[in-house]
């Protein structure tokens, strides 16, 4: 791997914990440092960070939210 790419690394600990993690991607670095952006969009993945995935999230919550609103006014009555 090049020098620049592991200080870019080294500069975001998350991508580095992800590196770490899933090994193949040294390969892919080290035949490639420009796959750098592949790399970002991978990570955003495993992680949960994509839009589609925050949205899911967000909806699961309102959803939770729903569910004990009626849980509480079924109690209530």
């Amino acid at each position: 791997m090049q020098a620049v790419c592991y200080q870019y690394l080294c500069s975001r600990p998350e991508l580095l914990r992800f590196v770490r993690l899933n090994p193949i991607w040294y390969r892919y670095l080290a035949r490639d440092p420009k796959n750098l952006s592949e790399l970002e969009t991978a990570a955003k993945q495993f992680y949960g960070k994509t839009f589609s995935q925050r949205l899911e999230k967000v909806g699961d919550s309102v959803q939770m939210a729903r569910m004990l609103m009626q849980f509480a006014d079924s109690m209530r009555d």
